[in-house]
């Protein structure tokens, strides 16, 4: 069974954990409202992209990412791979010298607009990059999209400086805060529904009638979505933008 820490194990390591850790970079910053840094992780997650389509059209991959002195030109090569799936030869190949402009010609200040055009850019960079790496895992690992897309999800878990993890394991780094603090940080970890004994137990609080008094009033002011039948809880965005801010205050305090 493929699962997130096996995702892509068929690529060499330098490929492999080069590429995990970019996109990781990517979804971090782009929680943490780091705009201009998640658009530049994307020129390497790029690079690192096409040294897997090349090599696995070549059946031979490179150990580490490579970088091609026109990328763009590089990329259009990789079109005339007709023996590989038509993600890897088309679609891919075509999208990543969009995500390559992003990083080295739109990282720039703008002026004007309602809208900051780096939250657009920086929108696009997570959704092309989450897409790209769902594609891979699918096509290298034979599975089906929903699959692909899961492990994709696993690999998105936002990292949130305050919160440790280790193996199913998670603790908030700041014991002083309140436990809604804590519960809401722990589901912004997550990327999927996590258990109140899960919750429980990642807090160590140790009354029971309090912690769930506090998932009650979490769900009736809609941060978080409690799930009664099965026990578990979801962050909804009013929780999630709470996160964000938390985070981004922290982070200013550690800056200071």
């Amino acid at each position: 069974m493929v699962t997130s820490d096996t995702a892509l194990s068929n690529l060499p390591s330098g490929l492999r954990s080069s590429l995990l850790e970019e996109f990781g970079h990517i979804v971090s910053n782009y929680a943490e409202h780091r705009w201009t840094s998640a658009e530049l992780y994307s020129g390497r997650f790029c690079e690192i992209v096409y040294t897997i389509l090349d090599g696995h059209a070549r059946k031979s991959y490179a150990a580490a990412p490579q970088k091609p002195k026109d990328f763009v030109a590089a990329c259009r090569a990789l079109e005339a791979n007709s023996s590989v799936p038509r993600s890897f030869q088309i679609l891919i190949p075509r999208l990543l010298p969009a995500l390559y402009e992003i990083r080295n010609n739109r990282n720039v200040g703008h002026i004007g607009g309602d809208i900051d055009p780096d939250v657009m850019d920086s929108s696009f960079v997570v959704a092309a990059a989450s897409w790209i790496l769902a594609e891979l895992i699918r096509v290298l690992h034979g599975l089906d999209t929903e699959e692909a897309q899961r492990l994709v999800d696993d690999l998105s878990e936002r990292r949130i400086p305050l919160v440790w993890k280790s193996g199913d394991l998670r603790r908030v780094l700041r014991p002083d805060l309140s436990l809604k603090d804590q519960i809401l940080l722990l589901l912004g970890s997550a990327s999927t529904k996590v258990s109140l004994d899960n919750l429980l137990s990642w807090t160590g609080y140790k009354n029971a009638r309090y912690f769930r008094r506090c998932i009650r009033e979490l769900h009736e002011n809609r941060f978080i979505e409690h799930y009664e039948s099965s026990g578990e809880a979801e962050l909804l965005p009013p929780g999630a933008e709470y996160v964000t801010r938390l985070v981004a205050k922290e982070i200013e305090q550690q800056s200071k």
